[in-house]
């Protein structure tokens, strides 16, 4: 508990610092190095870094990725890239399949899609909606917060386990604290959000934070966060390692810290675009 609390105070930061600097292009280069490293930890854990062919098509499209999914001008290219990438695979597949098996490269595939789309999403919700920022501090905000409150809330009172064959330490009293922890912390800046805005511009904000549809995200946010954390560790679990990594002491990999998010950012994206002028009430 003592190195994943030290590792929050170093990481947490960093976050803030990226958050503050408020610009879609350090944002993109954010997501993009989260996708690399992350991708890279599946490849490692998986031991198809050992396939040098495959490690280099995943590698290098997970990289180009966040950038033709967030920048105009190559958004178009995007569909290009992706089925070159599979063709690749496939050819990969061909050539070497005495050695190479299907369910490998539909695993690695799969997974060289699901991470920076999903991350991708987070750069388009700072490019673009007004309130961007506010955006991406919510979708980061309620599975982070949400797994910190169920990891402690768990450690103290958990009893009844929730998946013990996926993940034994997680518990229904974790949960149900990671969701009140949630919608607490999502009040929070749903009120605080239009204060802010108001304290740096120096005039009125001229909206309000719809908080039931707020509460409502946290809610879902906080299921599908649990989901794709219980994705991981199943994935874990199969590949027969603890974490994914060890960049983050306490903590794992950084697959093992965005696993909660990879669910929730897609679905935040989609509400926020959805019914964005929900949102903000101005």
């Amino acid at each position: 508990m003592i190195k994943r609390i030290l590792t929050a105070v170093v990481a947490i930061p960093i976050v803030i610092l990226i958050l503050w600097l408020n610009n879609t292009i350090v944002m993109l280069a954010a997501m993009t190095v989260v996708s690399v490293l992350a991708v890279g930890e599946v490849l490692l854990a998986t031991k198809y870094f050992s396939n040098r062919s495959i490690a280099i098509v995943c590698m290098a499209f997970v990289a180009v990725s966040p950038s033709f999914l967030s920048l105009d001008i190559l958004y178009p290219f995007f569909p290009l890239i992706a089925a070159t990438f599979l063709l690749l695979m496939f050819l990969i597949l061909l050539s070497d399949h005495e050695h190479v098996k299907f369910e490998e490269m539909s695993l690695m595939a799969f997974v060289s899609f699901l991470v920076p789309i999903s991350l991708s999403t987070i750069v388009l919700m700072h490019k673009n909606f007004e309130h961007g920022i506010f955006y991406v501090v919510i979708t980061l905000l309620i599975p982070w917060i949400s797994d910190a409150g169920a990891y402690f809330i768990g450690s103290f009172f958990g009893k009844h386990k929730m998946a013990v064959k996926i993940s034994p330490k997680k518990s229904w009293e974790g949960f149900f604290g990671g969701l009140v922890t949630a919608i607490v912390s999502s009040l929070i800046v749903g009120f605080g959000y239009p204060w802010v805005v108001e304290l740096f511009s120096g005039s009125p904000a001229g909206f309000t934070v719809n908080i039931l549809l707020l509460l409502f995200i946290a809610v879902v946010g906080t299921i599908l966060g649990v989901i794709g954390d219980f994705s991981a560790s199943l994935l874990k679990r199969q590949c027969m390692v603890k974490d994914f990594g060890s960049i983050l002491p306490g903590h794992g990999g950084i697959l093992d810290r965005f696993d909660s998010v990879l669910f929730v950012a897609p679905f935040c994206y989609i509400v926020f675009k959805i019914i964005e002028p929900v949102v903000i009430i101005v």
